[in-house]
């Protein structure tokens, strides 16, 4: 799957405000940090709990909800060991829809 996919609509989300989406077989975590929209792989690589659930800093930092692993939004870089991460998605705005291309 190459093609972007409406995940959202615009408005359905709050600034700083986090949320879980399917995407084919996928789970990403969708973010809208400095109003601009972010996605990310919802699995946390050290124990799979779901960042879309967790808590998103004004930095653009989410924390893990489990354990408390911080991860960029922008870039998917684990703040702790910017060598690790998880996967980034681009997302676009196409009128009054988020898409996500995976």
């Amino acid at each position: 799957m190459s093609e972007f996919q409406t995940v959202a609509k615009v408005g359905s989300l709050t600034e700083g405000q986090g949320t879980t989406i399917e995407v084919g077989d996928k789970l990403i975590a969708l973010f809208l940090h400095g109003g601009q929209y972010y996605a990310i792989d919802d699995s946390c690589p050290h124990q799979g709990a779901s960042l879309g659930a967790g808590y998103l800093d004004e930095e653009g930092a989410v924390s893990c909800p489990w354990h408390a692993w911080r991860f960029s939004v922008c870039d998917g870089t684990w703040c702790d060991n910017p060598k690790l991460g998880v996967d980034t998605y681009e997302v676009r705005v196409e009128g009054e829809e988020i898409q996500v291309k995976l």
